[in-house]
């Protein structure tokens, strides 16, 4: 039985090559993805195990508690605290470190690095062991800087050139006095890192005299574990917290895994996806391979062979099969991880340098992908040919489907779907979160039934498509019944189209309809012409208000500041905006009592104040950052949405409580202008901040624009990713085609013998494609409305303004390209099928 499967793989290397393709690209993408994300997930580990070469115990303020009524602050690393670690018996030095935010602008002003990756600090005396220098010296006062060589080499900056910078809003334009090597994290990913000195740093960063972290280095003979030990006797155990540097490194490495698993986890779903889809097609190729070898499995149980052993002859080819499929799949998945990461390199997003990995468990996984997956698919053509009896397979008796099993088919496929729309449309009466597991159940059991009952769709649908395929005549006419023919074969192969543009549409339909609940969202809650905020969405120096509020044509601002207050011992953050002047720049429905912003009176967004139990006229304690306490009223309730919600309160009351009340920190600034917005006012704001990289001028359009970058963005990436569930669906085609002119040699061999010529036998062909195409791509965008519909309601009852839009156009796209996939997917088969000589094809079995 062994040398018969085989032989059987070596005689049919054409049948089996969609097949090998077909399980390739799937493994190719699992392996593919798995090489990526461990050489990237890898080379950040080193990296960033590198940068705490030079830290052997780091000591940082203890976490702030939140403790009765009291607000926790945040214990202070004082220079005090920095001289006993550096006195500490083992401890050879100590560094204070100081960060924060800094953006650097290129030389045509533009923000280097993606904003939150743009990272600034302190360069510790005349030789920090942290930057080591390229060139250059130390830089000493405010107008002197060093960056990192990458951001250098990017920007073309060198020693002696005067640079923009930004750390919190006014532009500084200090003079580059060195350029530095660095093993830090966000320059690897891309970002840039200034230092200055440490006064200069404590000063810009709003940390006079004290540090963000203390790193100490042991001193020769002293293990980490000894150090951390000796600070702990030496150190405030209530003020401080002390981790060793592996564990650093250690801790790092643990959310570079993490973070990059998201990643991996989302790109193996869609490798799986392209495997399910391949799944039919392996199904398909093996369910017909072995129709045509009905007579000589007959022969070989005639002669004495079990149906295990005819069984087992089909799933060793499948093995076969899988196992060239698995070797070929690894080989191309190692091209498209090394491919993929040069990409990332072409697109500027940096990654530091290291090998390629390529796992034991990624080799494992390709091949137990590859072939278990083969041989799941072959397991059941192979036990249904040994199920027949030898003397009905050599008559051909066994081949129509009988009506019992075509009734427990569809009745199996009804109730699978019926349940489905269950629980799916529960899923849309719940709320938010709860609704997604639910949700996702009830998608996968309605794709279930849907594919179980294809083959009693094609019918009705493939029918629907008669009075088109009339205008073709006899070849219209036989294409409408060979699609129908075999409705097993039709469905399996329509089902891999299916799944793809199931998920390609019902993407697409939730992403038009969030666009538009964010338009209507941003154009319903402002009244501003104009947001501004920092790159990074970290906060604003006051200073920015005050600038704009002297540009010529600007009528109202107000800043949007968020400070913790203690209301009824529960932590609730306010939102501090100018009460004079809000009404003018929002447009917030109020439900009950007035928009009235100022002294003691509050509004209140009404999720906040159903929770509480407030109305207007309520009153309530809330406890500051300063442990004083204020009775303030709400003065009313309005509807909150994703961009403004909250307690306002008016920054005239809010500003003497808060923690830092000479330089609070604003999260936007919303400006109303005389004339709107425009290009020349925009610029003219722009102008009035120092054409400041850093900072964010957004009106309404922009606001909305940003946000559908990321749904554009995402799009793409799905499409991208999707793309390979399509090719695999069009090998599918392509696949069932072949075997199905194969199959009916002879029918066409008599068709051409009674007149029909080669273009009416390639015009057949093409139209049959064309037809299953164009059923698995209904079905598709059908299930996909749904799905996209149900997802929408979930996120209806969050967000007030949603509605679901429908892409006409796209779906339409979609339509052509599924009536595409057939016509290429048929050119092939039908070529064959017109080249058959017809006296040869006549006397085949």
């Amino acid at each position: 039985m062994f040398r018969t499967a085989l032989r059987n793989v070596l005689a049919h290397k054409a049948r089996l090559l969609m097949t090998v393709l077909a399980v390739m690209l799937g493994v190719a993408f699992v392996s593919g993805t798995l090489v990526f994300t461990n050489t990237i997930s890898d080379a950040f580990q080193k990296s960033s195990a590198k940068g705490f070469d030079q830290v052997d115990v780091a000591v940082q303020p203890e976490s702030a508690r939140d403790e009765g009524d009291k607000l926790g602050k945040d214990p202070e690393l004082t220079q005090a605290l920095l001289d006993k670690a550096a006195k500490a018996p083992g401890a050879e030095s100590a560094i204070g470190v100081v960060t924060g935010f800094t953006a650097i602008a290129d030389k045509d002003g533009k923000l280097i690095g993606g904003g939150f990756q743009s990272q600034g600090g302190n360069y510790w005396g005349d030789k920090d062991p942290r930057y080591p220098l390229d060139s250059g010296k130390a830089p000493t006062g405010k107008n002197e800087v060093a960056i990192d060589a990458e951001t250098a080499k990017r920007a073309g900056y060198k020693v002696g050139d005067t640079i923009r910078i930004s750390i919190d809003g006014p532009v500084l334009t200090p003079t580059i006095t060195a350029v530095f090597t660095t093993d830090d994290g966000n320059v690897a990913a891309g970002g840039s890192l200034a230092v200055f000195d440490t006064a200069t740093a404590q000063q810009l960063f709003h940390k006079t005299g004290t540090y963000d972290e203390i790193d100490v280095k042991a001193a020769p003979g002293t293990s980490q574990t000894a150090l951390r030990t000796s600070l702990d006797k030496v150190l405030p155990k209530d003020t401080v917290d002390t981790t060793t540097g592996q564990q650093l490194a250690d801790d790092q490495a643990a959310m570079i895994e993490s973070s990059m698993s998201g990643l991996k986890t989302g790109l193996l779903v869609f490798a799986g996806i392209a495997l399910f889809v391949g799944t039919f097609i392996i199904a398909n190729t093996f369910t017909m391979l072995v129709a045509q070898r009905t007579k000589e499995l007959a022969l070989l149980r005639a002669v004495g062979a079990s149906r295990k052993q005819v069984t087992r002859s089909v799933l060793l080819e499948a093995f076969v099969v899988g196992t060239v499929a698995a070797v070929t799949g690894l080989i191309a998945g190692i091209g498209i991880g090394a491919g993929l990461r040069s990409l990332m390199g072409m697109l500027d997003a940096t990654v530091p340098a290291g090998p390629l990995v390529i796992s034991p468990g990624t080799v494992v996984t390709s091949f137990a992908v590859g072939i278990l997956i083969t041989m799941l698919a072959a397991w059941l053509p192979g036990r249904r040919a040994a199920k027949i009896p030898p003397v009905a397979a050599m008559s051909s008796v066994h081949a129509a489907a009988t009506t019992k099993s075509l009734v427990l088919r569809n009745t199996l496929g009804a109730l699978f779907s019926a349940a489905g729309i269950a629980v799916v449309l529960f899923a849309t009466t719940m709320e938010g979160s709860d609704g997604q597991a639910p949700m996702g159940m009830g998608a996968v059991l309605l794709i279930i039934g849907v594919f179980i009952l294809t083959p009693l769709l094609s019918r009705p649908l493939i029918a629907a498509a008669a009075p088109v395929l009339r205008i073709f005549g006899v070849s219209g006419k036989l294409a409408r019944q060979n699609s129908v023919r075999n409705p097993r074969r039709t469905a399996a192969t329509a089902s891999a189209l299916m799944i793809g543009l199931t998920l390609i549409t019902g993407m697409t339909v939730m992403a038009g309809s969030l666009q538009t609940s964010i338009d209507k969202m941003a154009t319903a809650a402002l009244k501003a012409d104009y947001v501004v905020s920092m790159a990074n969405m970290n906060s604003l120096s006051p200073d920015v208000e005050k600038k704009l509020d002297k540009v010529k044509g600007v009528t109202a601002t107000s800043p949007m500041r968020n400070a913790p207050a203690r209301i009824d011992d529960q932590t609730e953050y306010l939102t501090g905006v100018k009460g004079a002047t809000i009404g003018e720049l929002t447009d917030l429905k109020v439900d009950n009592g007035s928009f009235k912003v100022g002294g003691t009176q509050v509004v209140v967004d009404d999720e906040t104040a159903k929770d509480r139990g407030w109305k207007a006229g309520s009153t309530f304690t809330a406890s500051f950052e300063d442990d004083k306490r204020q009775r303030l009223t709400v003065a009313g309730i309005y509807e909150g949405n994703e961009l403004i919600r909250g307690i306002l309160i008016d920054t005239a009351t809010l500003a003497p409580h808060q923690a830092n009340q000479a330089d609070p920190a604003d999260m936007q600034v919303m400006v109303k202008t005389s004339g709107g917005p425009s290009d020349a006012t925009k610029d003219s704001l722009e102008k009035a901040l120092g054409d400041n990289p850093a900072i964010k001028v957004q009106d309404k359009k922009d606001v909305s624009n940003e946000i559908a970058q990321m749904f554009t963005l995402i799009l793409n990436m799905l499409y991208g990713l999707l793309a390979m569930a399509v090719i695999v669906a069009v090998l599918g085609v392509i696949n069932t085609l072949a075997m199905s002119v194969f199959e009916r040699s002879q029918e066409i061999g008599m068709l051409r013998a009674i007149g029909l010529d080669r273009k009416g036998i390639k015009r057949m062909v093409r139209l049959e494609s064309l037809v299953i195409s164009l059923f698995g791509g209904v079905l598709g965008v059908g299930l996909g409305v749904f799905f996209g519909w149900a997802a929408g309601e979930l996120l209806a009852g969050k967000m007030p303004t949603y509605e679901l839009v429908l892409p006409w156009g796209r779906m339409a796209v979609f339509l052509l390209l599924a009536a595409t996939v057939g016509i290429l997917a048929a050119l092939w088969p039908a070529r064959r099928a017109a080249r058959l000589n017809m006296l040869s094809a006549i006397k085949s079995e």
